[in-house]
């Protein structure tokens, strides 16, 4: 059985390579503002999600899934993150194999000095650029792709591209 690429529209291309190039940008533009803290974007991203738990914790595979990264992957992240001191590990009580990934208070003051300037440059280098409508259909954008993402999540890799027309 042969199988054909549909490849992208022009208009899908441009999208899509502008998406690409626009995540790549921002990452470095908001790196520079993050490494005056001695953070890396990754670890904002990191701490920033802990910091939204009540108790500062979440089970590593949580936050695996949460951040998109492979679990080997985050756990070497996390792994160099305690040694800096900005987070902590625990074992979970209720299963033997979970670990807790918790926010140090080295890393909560890192992360409340960092988080001022960071926003203000995504609001610089992001936000300043768009108009009110056009934040709303981003975020239903976003929402519906991290919607679609979560459901294929058990899906085969190599899903058949689907027609939208």
């Amino acid at each position: 059985m042969t199988t054909t690429t549909r490849w992208l529209s022009p208009e899908q291309l441009r999208a899509w390579k502008g998406l690409s190039l626009m995540q790549l940008q921002l990452q470095a533009r908001l790196s520079r503002g993050l490494a005056e803290h001695g953070l890396s974007y990754q670890d904002y991203l990191v701490l920033a999600t802990l910091s939204d738990q009540p108790d500062g914790r979440r089970r590593v595979v949580e936050l695996s899934d949460e951040l998109g990264w492979e679990k080997s992957r985050l756990s070497h992240h996390i792994t160099r993150m305690c040694q800096r001191g900005l987070l902590s590990k625990a074992p979970c009580p209720s299963d033997q194999r979970g670990i807790y990934v918790i926010l140090s208070a080295p890393g909560r003051d890192v992360l409340e000095r960092a988080a001022p300037n960071h926003v203000r440059d995504v609001s610089h280098f992001f936000f300043s650029r768009l108009k009110h409508e056009q934040v709303s259909t981003l975020a239903n954008i976003a929402d519906e792709v991290l919607t679609g993402l979560a459901a294929d999540a058990s899906a085969p890799h190599h899903s058949p591209v689907v027609d939208p027309t």
